[in-house]
């Protein structure tokens, strides 16, 4: 599919967000990620797609961390399907993965995959786009996207290579060569619209959100992570995180499918990232309006039983305080 087949336009129309929600399904808590779903999860050589509403489907990732028997594939990828195939959202960690991806996909459909809609920059994202790009799929994404997208290609190739090794073989750090400008595009394929939106940088500089408004569902990438404690990294901006959120919160959509953890409603994203991110943006700017120091403000802040739920709590908890303080600063 060429460029001129399907609509780009600069303008967003916030009225496309008031488009109620078709047939939305969300996990009940009782079927929210326990010990033994994650340790399904642990392994993805026969990928479950869930079903998030019409046309529209989640690959839900482990919650764990990368490993060779889970493919290192400890996010969420979606797709949706329309009338002329299937639009992937991020294409996964390495070639041979998009093997399986492609497998999973034609559980649900017999159309193929025409298009890869990327929006996010971590390495588990999109390091299967060169096994699509040559069953003639089109890369999509926005510039800012793509380039954080370079910046970081070595340093993802050389991890993801480290976890996976003969798994990795045939991967390369594929883009596309003609990425869309600005922050704000609607694209038309296959008779389906989609809302490829840049709102702040945040978990990665340059990450994106893709919004559905025909079911008012929206694939938030690591902007939210629902179930286990999000990872703030040295390159993270905690702050515009923040801002992002916001803007999330003004959306509603009536499902987000989320980079980490089951699919959720506003409820359970308020829970598990806006608050969360609240609490240690807003507690560290106090610590440091009343001069406390690094270790008074990590420690101060450590105590959070209201978050103690999330998993990996323990081991990112303390971190993710210790960088938002040291950015704000």
């Amino acid at each position: 599919m060429t460029m001129n087949r399907w609509l780009v336009t600069g303008c967003l129309s916030l009225v496309m967000a008031t488009t109620a929600a078709a047939g939305v399904e969300i996990p009940a808590d009782s079927e929210r990620l326990s010990d033994a779903r994650t340790s399904d999860l642990e392994r993805v050589d026969a990928l479950q797609p869930v079903r998030v509403a019409e046309d529209i489907y989640a690959i839900i990732g482990s919650v764990e961390n990368r490993t060779y028997e889970n493919e290192a594939l400890n996010v969420n990828l979606g797709f949706v399907v329309t009338e002329e195939g299937v639009v992937l959202i991020d294409s996964g960690p390495s070639r041979r993965f998009g093997g399986l991806l492609e497998e999973a996909v034609s559980e649900v459909t017999e159309k193929p995959v025409t298009h890869v809609i990327g929006i996010g920059a971590q390495d588990h994202r999109w390091l299967a786009n060169g096994y699509f790009e040559e069953q003639g799929a089109e890369l999509i994404a926005l510039e800012r996207t793509v380039a954080t997208r370079l910046d970081f290609a070595d340093r993802h190739m050389d991890r993801l290579s480290g976890v996976l090794d003969d798994r990795f073989e045939g991967s390369e750090p594929v883009v596309t060569d003609a990425p869309l400008e600005g922050d704000r595009q609607v694209l038309e394929i296959g008779g389906t619209e989609f809302h490829l939106e840049y709102w702040a940088d945040a978990h990665f500089p340059g990450d994106a959100v893709l919004y559905l408004p025909a079911t008012d569902v929206l694939f938030s990438g690591d902007l939210v992570y629902v179930d286990r404690i999000l990872g703030i990294h040295p390159w993270s901006d905690p702050v515009q995180w923040v801002e992002a959120l916001d803007q999330l919160e003004e959306r509603a959509p009536a499902a987000v499918v989320p980079g980490h953890g089951d699919v959720a409603d506003m409820a359970r994203v308020k829970a598990d990232t806006i608050d969360y991110m609240r609490y240690i943006t807003e507690g560290s700017a106090r610590h440091i309006e009343d001069w406390s120091s690094l270790d008074e403000a990590v420690n101060d802040l450590a105590d959070a039983p209201q978050f103690e739920h999330l998993l990996h709590f323990d081991q990112w908890h303390r971190t993710n305080v210790n960088r938002t303080y040291l950015f704000m600063e």
